[in-house]
């Protein structure tokens, strides 16, 4: 039996429900690591002349119910005529930050920020963009703290005004370096039929290493594609770069010697000013592009028993086993994020986004 789903809107001020079950086809929804996540849907152009008020994009807040739980929420941004539909597009809830500044300079006094803990500055940057007239989306963020630090007392980490800084470009920075904390949004029913919109935080990581359930070809996952090999993308240097002109630019260098010719990358940052973060970025970036082959995505069984949707969250390492004509992979992949789509000629499906966890085997198939 298909699951049953509903779509809801809601007015992003004052909190009134807009439509209990709205008529959207074509869905496409799920939360991602350390990013607002998306959802996609189309609607009846009859649907939506009859009622305008509840299309207002940057004033609708959407959210999916899937068997009586919240599974995602988020405020619409587009809705744009496609043929005889609508198509709209909504993000989740650290979207928002995009369209907001420090119009007041240090978070509204709360900075500047030497040896931080950047928990508390993403909370900061949260309580300073609800604290002003018609900012708040009642966004609850967890009281995770971490032994993660930002700003020194040479290049303390400062917001001021006459940059305007983007509030979501800070939060990005935050949870960019190897060592920063992670974040995702999160949508769920409280008491009675309040809504509880929340920034999920997690140190050294969010998620946990899961030996309850597991991916695996033939059993819950449904196809994966090959792991493709390529030198295009490989670095062991990272040169990065930050602020500044000419001999005044913010630079760091982060390589290492892996038994492998030298292959160099500009990792370009023009907005960051500590040196810092500069050096944790180029670290994170160097990790990332020393890793040759992995699998990205799978397609997954939702209610297969092995690992039914809503049984993982974004963050966990699920043991994972892919065997196609190209190759055989195992090891613990970390779940990054994934799409569902309710509907379709196969009925209910849920693409798995994936990265490579700290343990792996991997090699040619057959072997």
């Amino acid at each position: 039996m298909a699951p049953g789903y509903r779509y809801l809107a809601q007015h992003a001020l004052t909190g009134a429900v807009l439509s209990p079950d709205l008529p959207l086809t074509d869905v496409e929804y799920g939360p991602e690591l350390n990013g607002p996540g998306s959802l996609t849907a189309k609607l009846s152009p009859r649907f939506a002349r009859s009622r305008p008020d509840i299309l207002d994009e940057g004033n609708t807040l959407l959210y999916i119910e899937r068997e009586g739980h919240l599974r995602w929420g988020g405020l619409l941004w587009q809705a744009t005529p496609e043929d005889r539909t609508l198509a709209l597009e909504a993000a989740g809830w650290s979207s928002y930050l995009q369209s907001r500044h420090d119009v007041h300079g240090e978070l509204g006094g709360r900075g500047p920020y030497v040896n931080a803990d950047p928990c508390k500055v993403i909370r900061d940057i949260w309580a300073y963009a609800q604290s002003l007239p018609d900012g708040d989306l009642d966004i609850t963020v967890d009281a995770t703290t971490s032994t993660a630090k930002v700003g020194t007392p040479a290049e303390p980490l400062k917001f001021p005004w006459w940059e305007e800084p983007v509030l979501g470009e800070a939060l990005d920075d935050l949870v960019s370096a190897d060592d920063s904390p992670d974040y995702t949004c999160h949508t769920a029913w409280g008491t009675g039929s309040s809504i509880v919109r929340r920034l999920r935080l997690g140190y050294p990581r969010l998620g946990a290493r899961r030996t309850d359930i597991s991916f695996t070809t033939g059993i819950n996952v449904i196809n994966a594609p090959p792991v493709p090999r390529s030198a295009d993308e490989f670095a062991n240097t990272i040169i990065a770069t930050g602020a500044g002109e000419g001999r005044s630019k913010r630079r760091h260098i982060d390589s290492v010697r892996d038994g492998r010719l030298r292959m160099e990358s500009v990792l370009a940052l023009a907005d960051v000013k500590g040196k810092d973060i500069l050096a944790r970025r180029a670290t994170a970036e160097r990790i990332r592009r020393q890793v040759r082959g992995t699998v990205e995505q799978i397609r997954i069984r939702p209610d297969h028993p092995a690992a039914p949707l809503g049984s993982f969250q974004v963050g966990d390492d699920v043991y994972t086993q892919i065997s196609n004509d190209w190759t055989d992979f195992t090891g613990w992949m970390r779940v990054t994020g994934w799409s569902v789509q309710p509907g379709g000629e196969d009925g209910e499906s849920v693409t798995v986004s994936l990265a490579r966890a700290d343990s792996f085997h991997y090699g040619p198939a057959g072997r």
